[in-house]
């Protein structure tokens, strides 16, 4: 059972992200856009997105919505933190989810 605990229950993966700037602001939209059922919350300076199952970021998406190239790699100049296992990370994508 790939993403689900013990109990047969998925269990929700999660990013943090810092609250600064346009370029965050379009990357959660892209993140929304390709995770419709996330749950996003905004905090002071800090964005928490969450989700049950995996999480993926997609570099097509957040480079419509940024109007310029963006490189995978960038993701982690917003990252406070996160749970879950980085499953794939390669130019195109960025997959959290639990591995068990």
């Amino acid at each position: 059972m790939t993403g689900a605990n013990v109990t047969g229950r998925s269990r929700t993966v999660g990013v943090d992200l810092q609250a600064s700037g346009d370029d965050v602001r379009n990357l959660v939209a892209a993140i929304e856009k390709d995770n419709p059922d996330i749950t996003v919350r905004y905090l002071p300076g800090l964005i928490k997105i969450q989700k049950t199952g995996p999480l993926v970021i997609r570099r097509e998406s957040v480079e419509e919505l940024l109007g310029r190239p963006w490189e995978t790699h960038e993701f982690q100049l917003a990252i406070v933190s996160y749970y879950g296992h980085v499953d794939e990370w390669d130019d195109d994508e960025i997959v959290i989810k639990w591995s068990h």
